[in-house]
């Protein structure tokens, strides 16, 4: 399983972003990850992203390009 990257501080803040597209950073070196539509897994990773916060992982479903639920 691939995972994306997220722009998000916290998974309430993922959340609070339900139909707005997903702010994201690519991971994979076989190429891209990001489907705008069907389910995602993301995660946010400090120390990589630089944001600060908690780390934390979740599944996102998309359709048409934005974000439709977080789990």
């Amino acid at each position: 399983m691939t995972m994306l990257v997220t722009g998000y501080k916290s998974k309430k803040e993922l959340k609070a972003s339900i139909g707005q597209p997903l702010s994201y950073q690519e991971t994979s070196i076989f190429g891209p990850e990001y489907k705008p539509n069907g389910s995602l897994y993301v995660a946010h990773r400090p120390r990589i992203t630089g944001l600060g916060g908690r780390e934390f992982f979740a599944k996102v479903t998309m359709e048409n390009g934005l974000i439709k639920s977080v789990g």
